[in-house]
Protein backbone atom coordinates (compact mmCIF):
# COMPACT_ATOMS: atom_id res chain seq x y z
CA UNK A 1 0.00 0.00 0.00
CA UNK A 2 1.01 3.15 -0.81
CA UNK A 3 2.30 6.27 2.20
CA UNK A 4 -0.17 8.44 3.60
CA UNK A 5 0.67 11.32 1.91
CA UNK A 6 0.96 9.43 -1.63
CA UNK A 7 -3.33 8.69 -1.95
CA UNK A 8 -4.84 10.64 -4.29
CA UNK A 9 -7.98 12.70 -3.39
CA UNK A 10 -7.63 11.16 0.02
CA UNK A 11 -6.49 13.52 3.50
CA UNK A 12 -6.25 12.41 7.03
CA UNK A 13 -8.60 14.00 8.98
CA UNK A 14 -7.23 13.98 13.36
CA UNK A 15 -8.83 16.30 15.01
CA UNK A 16 -8.86 15.81 18.89
CA UNK A 17 -10.51 18.48 19.94
CA UNK A 18 -13.85 16.98 18.26
CA UNK A 19 -12.47 13.17 18.53
CA UNK A 20 -12.87 13.02 14.84
CA UNK A 21 -9.59 10.42 13.30
CA UNK A 22 -10.57 9.24 9.97
CA UNK A 23 -10.08 9.47 5.83
CA UNK A 24 -11.62 12.34 4.34
CA UNK A 25 -12.34 11.40 0.41
CA UNK A 26 -13.17 14.08 -2.42
CA UNK A 27 -13.43 13.05 -6.19
CA UNK A 28 -14.15 16.24 -8.17
CA UNK A 29 -14.64 15.74 -11.91
CA UNK A 30 -16.47 17.67 -15.01
CA UNK A 31 -17.43 20.02 -11.93
CA UNK A 32 -18.58 17.91 -9.28
CA UNK A 33 -17.84 17.03 -6.34
CA UNK A 34 -18.51 13.53 -4.04
CA UNK A 35 -16.76 13.18 -0.75
CA UNK A 36 -16.99 11.11 2.04
CA UNK A 37 -15.28 10.17 5.69
CA UNK A 38 -13.98 7.34 7.03
CA UNK A 39 -14.05 7.22 10.60
CA UNK A 40 -11.30 4.79 11.96
CA UNK A 41 -13.84 3.66 14.80
CA UNK A 42 -17.05 2.80 12.21
CA UNK A 43 -14.56 1.04 10.29
CA UNK A 44 -12.24 -1.11 12.95
CA UNK A 45 -9.36 0.59 12.32
CA UNK A 46 -6.85 3.65 10.56
CA UNK A 47 -5.97 0.52 7.65
CA UNK A 48 -9.52 -0.53 7.64
CA UNK A 49 -10.76 3.11 7.11
CA UNK A 50 -8.27 3.99 4.49
CA UNK A 51 -8.46 1.09 2.74
CA UNK A 52 -12.23 1.30 2.49
CA UNK A 53 -11.56 5.12 1.67
CA UNK A 54 -9.76 3.96 -1.35
CA UNK A 55 -12.01 1.50 -2.09
CA UNK A 56 -14.80 4.14 -1.97
CA UNK A 57 -12.88 6.40 -4.08
CA UNK A 58 -12.25 4.09 -6.92
CA UNK A 59 -15.42 3.01 -7.54
CA UNK A 60 -16.35 6.75 -7.23
CA UNK A 61 -14.04 7.48 -10.48
CA UNK A 62 -15.59 4.42 -12.17
CA UNK A 63 -19.22 5.02 -11.69
CA UNK A 64 -18.54 8.74 -12.97
CA UNK A 65 -16.53 8.36 -16.07
CA UNK A 66 -13.00 9.31 -14.24
CA UNK A 67 -10.22 8.01 -15.45
CA UNK A 68 -8.34 6.36 -12.58
CA UNK A 69 -4.78 7.62 -12.37
CA UNK A 70 -2.63 8.84 -9.77
CA UNK A 71 -1.42 11.37 -11.70
CA UNK A 72 -2.98 14.90 -11.19
CA UNK A 73 -5.85 15.54 -14.19
CA UNK A 74 -7.58 19.05 -14.67
CA UNK A 75 -10.75 18.52 -16.63
CA UNK A 76 -12.65 22.29 -15.72
CA UNK A 77 -11.21 25.17 -17.21
CA UNK A 78 -10.94 28.25 -15.11
CA UNK A 79 -9.88 30.12 -18.78
CA UNK A 80 -12.17 32.08 -20.99
CA UNK A 81 -10.83 29.54 -23.98
CA UNK A 82 -12.97 26.89 -22.11
CA UNK A 83 -9.48 24.37 -22.65
CA UNK A 84 -7.60 23.42 -19.76
CA UNK A 85 -4.12 25.00 -20.20
CA UNK A 86 -4.58 27.46 -22.79
CA UNK A 87 -5.14 30.78 -22.38
CA UNK A 88 -5.34 33.92 -24.94
CA UNK A 89 -2.30 36.47 -23.76
CA UNK A 90 -3.81 39.35 -25.53
CA UNK A 91 -0.91 41.69 -24.13
CA UNK A 92 1.38 39.56 -25.67
CA UNK A 93 -0.59 38.27 -29.13
CA UNK A 94 0.00 34.80 -28.05
CA UNK A 95 -1.88 31.74 -26.59
CA UNK A 96 0.01 30.70 -24.12
CA UNK A 97 -0.16 26.35 -23.37
CA UNK A 98 0.96 25.18 -20.14
CA UNK A 99 1.11 21.28 -18.50
CA UNK A 100 2.82 19.28 -16.21
CA UNK A 101 5.64 17.41 -16.89
CA UNK A 102 6.42 13.60 -15.69
CA UNK A 103 8.45 15.46 -13.25
CA UNK A 104 5.86 16.97 -11.67
CA UNK A 105 7.17 20.51 -13.26
CA UNK A 106 5.63 22.64 -15.18
CA UNK A 107 6.28 23.11 -18.38
CA UNK A 108 4.89 25.70 -20.72
CA UNK A 109 5.09 26.96 -24.30
CA UNK A 110 3.05 29.76 -26.54
CA UNK A 111 2.01 30.34 -30.01
CA UNK A 112 2.12 33.59 -31.95
CA UNK A 113 -1.58 34.97 -32.94
CA UNK A 114 0.55 37.27 -35.19
CA UNK A 115 2.51 34.52 -37.20
CA UNK A 116 -0.73 31.95 -37.37
CA UNK A 117 -3.64 33.93 -36.73
CA UNK A 118 -6.13 34.03 -33.66
CA UNK A 119 -8.03 30.77 -35.01
CA UNK A 120 -5.18 29.19 -36.23
CA UNK A 121 -2.94 29.70 -33.17
CA UNK A 122 -5.47 28.42 -30.96
CA UNK A 123 -5.84 24.94 -32.94
CA UNK A 124 -2.30 25.04 -32.87
CA UNK A 125 -2.31 25.91 -28.64
CA UNK A 126 -4.89 22.78 -28.31
CA UNK A 127 -2.67 20.65 -30.37
CA UNK A 128 0.23 20.51 -28.15
CA UNK A 129 -1.88 21.22 -24.98
CA UNK A 130 -3.23 17.97 -25.98
CA UNK A 131 -0.10 15.86 -27.01
CA UNK A 132 1.37 17.40 -24.10
CA UNK A 133 -1.08 15.38 -21.58
CA UNK A 134 -1.13 12.30 -23.48
CA UNK A 135 1.87 12.08 -22.91
CA UNK A 136 2.28 12.89 -19.67
CA UNK A 137 -0.98 10.18 -18.42
CA UNK A 138 0.51 7.42 -20.84
CA UNK A 139 3.50 6.30 -19.17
Amino acid sequence: MKSVSKQKDIARIDQESKRTHGWYVRVRYLGKTHSKFFSDKKCGGKDSALLSAISWRNDTEKKIGKPRTDRHVVTVSNTPTGVVGVRLNEKLGRYEVSWIKEDGRQGKTSVSVAKHGKKKAFEKACEIRKQKEAERLSL
